[in-house]
C-alpha cells in the first residue's frame, strides 16, 4: 500500500471517530450513549468531490451549493415549481422605468452569531462578489447592476438598480452566490468565511475535516417555523462524507450508511434500475426513487470555423444530417435506462411553458438525403470527425460514432481528462465536443445566452462561436420585456427554433434530477435545479 493511501485511510478513520462523537454515538461499547444516538434524527449523505470552501462567494459547484444552502439564506429562493418566492425578503417591488428592485427584509431574523440581520448585510454580501480581493466566481450575477447600485435605504430596506431591463435578475438572486452573510463576522480579524461560516440558514457548522467530511447541527437562531409553529429544521444533525468512489457511495446507501444519493452513475445504474428505468423489486422495501425534469441538456457542440473543425461541419445542413442520424431513443433506453429524455432542442421544455420535449427518432434516410444535398453524399469529402469527451460519456460517444458511420463518415473518439477537455473547449482547440449545460436560474435566457456573440469563449460560454444577426436581435428584444412574460416566452421559443435550424449544437437529452432515498426519509423536496432543501426532512415513521 502506498504512503498516500495510508494517509487517506488514516484521515477517514480519524473522521469516523470525530463524526461519531459529534453525533452523540460511540466507537466502543458499554457507556450507553449508543441508545441516545439511535433516537437522533441524523441525515447522512456523501459527496464524491471534495468540498474546498464554505464561502457563498465560491459556491461554483453543486457540492458547494448544497452545503451553502444549509448554512445561508438569500433574499429570495426558488420553490419546486421554479417560482421565485420570499426568503429573507418578505416582499419586493420592481420599478420598470428606473430598473430598480426594492426588497423589504423580515423582522427578527438573526445570524447564527445572534446579531440581527440588517440591510447593510445584504449590501456587503452582494458587493463582495465584485470585490477583486475576494476573487469570487459569482460576480457575474451582478453584471446588470450599476456601480454603487446596491443601497440600504434603511435597516430593513434594500434597493438594487440595474443599468437596463433584465428579467432574469430576480432568478439570479436565488443562486447560492446570492446568500447573505454576517458582515460583522466576516470583517472580524482572523475570520475566513471559507471555514468559519456566518449565515442565517437552518444549520451551523459543527466540524469540518477536509477531504473527509462535515457535521452540521441545527441553527438554534433559525427564523423559519412550520405550519404548526414548530421551529425548523427537524433533523438533529447532517453528516456529510467525502468518498470519491461512486460504487462505494451506492453500497453505503444500500447498507443504510447513507440516506440519499443524487444521480445515476454507470457503476451501479444497472444494478439499481430495471430495463424500463424503474427501481428493481429487490430494492423496493429499502429505497425510494424520485425524479423530476432537470434544467440540464446534454449536447454535442461544433466549434464553427475552428482550426480543428472539418470545413464541411460549418454547413448547417451537414450538422442537421448528423442530428437526424442519431438514434437517441435507443441510447436513452440501453445506455441510460430511460433516465433521460431524448431531444433535438436545446432549451428544456419547462422553461418554454411546455410539458414535455417533442418526440424524436432516428431518421437515417433523411440524414443521408440532407448530407447529399450538402454535397457530401456517403460522407464524401467530410474528413475525419473527432469527438472529444470524458470517460463518463465514452459509451454514448461510441454509440454516436456507430450511428454516424452509417452515413459513411470517419469518426474518432478522443477521451480526455475533464480539466483538459474544459480548457480545450474554452480555447476552441477541438472540433466536436460532448458537454452538458445546467441552468443556475429558471429563465430560458440562461440557455440561449450560449449563442450570443458577446459570450464568445474563452471569455464566455459560447463555445461554438455561433453568431446570427436575427438571433442577436431577438435576444435583445426579449431582455427588454420586463413586464410581458408571454411575449418574452414567444421570443425565447423563436430563438430556440433558430438554434434548431442552425444546429451549432446537436442536442441529445434533457436530463432528470434523480434522487434515491431510504424509505424512512420523509418531507423530501426535489428541485428541477437539484438544490438540496433539508429544512423539513425527517427520518423514521
Amino acid at each position: 500500500m502506498s504512503k498516500k493511501r495510508k494517509n487517506t485511510s488514516l484521515v477517514h478513520w480519524i473522521w469516523a471517530l470525530i463524526a461519531s462523537s459529534l453525533l452523540g454515538g460511540t466507537t466502543g461499547c458499554g457507556d450507553g450513549d449508543g441508545a441516545d444516538h439511535a433516537d437522533k434524527q441524523v441525515f447522512r449523505y456523501n459527496e464524491s468531490s471534495a468540498i474546498t470552501s464554505l464561502d457563498p462567494a465560491a459556491a461554483r459547484s453543486l457540492e458547494h451549493m448544497w452545503v451553502v444552502d444549509q448554512l445561508y439564506d438569500g433574499l429570495v429562493e426558488l420553490n419546486a415549481e421554479l417560482d421565485v418566492v420570499p426568503c429573507l425578503a418578505e416582499s419586493w417591488e420592481v420599478d420598470p422605468v428606473a430598473h430598480t428592485y426594492t426588497f423589504h427584509l423580515r423582522h427578527g431574523v438573526a445570524f447564527s452569531s445572534g446579531r440581527f440581520l440588517e440591510a447593510s448585510d445584504v449590501v456587503f454580501s452582494l458587493e463582495r462578489l465584485r470585490d477583486p480581493l475576494v476573487i469570487s466566481s459569482g460576480g457575474w450575477i451582478l453584471d446588470a447592476v450599476v456601480k454603487d447600485g446596491i443601497r440600504a435605504l434603511d435597516d430593513r430596506t434594500v434597493e438594487i438598480q440595474l443599468s437596463q431591463a433584465y428579467p432574469p435578475f430576480l432568478g439570479l438572486l436565488t443562486t447560492a452566490y446570492g446568500a447573505v452573510v454576517d458582515q460583522e463576522h466576516a470583517q472580524t480579524k482572523g475570520v475566513s468565511l471559507r471555514d468559519q461560516p456566518g449565515g442565517t440558514g437552518p444549520f451551523v457548522l459543527k466540524w469540518w475535516l477536509e477531504d473527509a467530511g462535515l457535521v452540521l447541527h441545527p441553527n438554534p437562531k433559525f427564523w423559519e417555523l412550520d405550519d404548526q409553529g414548530q421551529q425548523l429544521p427537524y433533523l438533529d444533525a447532517v453528516h456529510i462524507d467525502v468518498v470519491q468512489d461512486m460504487g462505494s457511495e451506492f453500497l453505503g446507501l444500500s447498507q443504510g450508511r447513507y440516506d440519499f444519493i443524487s444521480g445515476l452513475h454507470p457503476s451501479f445504474m444497472e444494478t439499481l434500475l430495471d430495463e424500463e428505468g424503474g427501481l428493481r423489486s429487490s430494492f423496493a422495501e429499502e429505497l425510494q426513487l424520485q425524479h423530476v425534469p432537470f434544467l440540464k441538456t446534454d449536447y454535442l457542440g461544433v466549434v464553427l470555423g475552428g482550426s480543428q473543425t472539418p470545413p464541411a461541419l460549418n454547413n448547417p445542413k451537414v450538422r442537421k444530417a448528423l442530428s437526424l442520424a442519431l438514434d437517441r431513443p435507443s441510447m436513452a433506453r440501453h445506455l441510460r435506462r430511460n433516465s433521460v429524455s431524448s431531444t433535438d432542442r436545446f432549451v428544456p421544455p419547462s422553461m418554454l411553458g411546455c410539458d414535455a420535449p417533442r418526440a424524436v427518432r432516428l431518421e437515417l434516410d433523411s440524414a443521408k438525403a440532407m448530407l447529399a444535398e450538402a454535397g457530401h453524399a456517403e460522407g464524401e469529402d467530410v474528413g475525419t470527425i473527432v469527438v472529444s469527451t470524458t470517460s463518463d460519456y465514452a459509451d454514448l460517444c461510441a454509440a454516436i460514432q456507430y450511428d454516424w458511420t452509417a452515413l459513411g463518415l470517419d469518426v474518432q473518439i478522443d477521451v480526455l481528462p475533464s480539466s483538459v477537455l474544459r480548457e480545450r473547449v474554452a480555447q476552441g482547440e477541438v472540433a466536436v465536443f460532448y458537454k452538458s449545460w445546467l441552468a443556475d436560474h429558471p429563465d430560458a435566457e440562461n440557455f440561449l445566452g450560449l449563442f450570443v456573440k458577446a459570450n464568445f469563449s474563452p471569455g464566455g460560454p459560447n463555445y461554438t462561436h455561433h453568431c446570427h444577426p436575427e438571433f442577436e436581435a431577438l435576444y435583445q428584444q426579449a431582455l427588454a420585456l420586463s413586464n410581458d412574460d408571454a411575449r418574452r416566452r414567444a421570443l425565447y421559443m423563436a430563438m430556440d427554433s433558430l438554434v434548431h435550424s442552425e444546429m451549432p449544437v446537436i442536442p441529445l437529452f434533457h436530463d432528470r434530477v434523480t434522487h434515491v432515498l431510504r424509505q424512512d426519509v420523509t418531507g423530501w423536496v426535489i428541485s428541477p435545479v437539484n438544490r438540496l432543501d433539508l429544512r423539513r426532512v425527517r427520518k423514521g415513521a
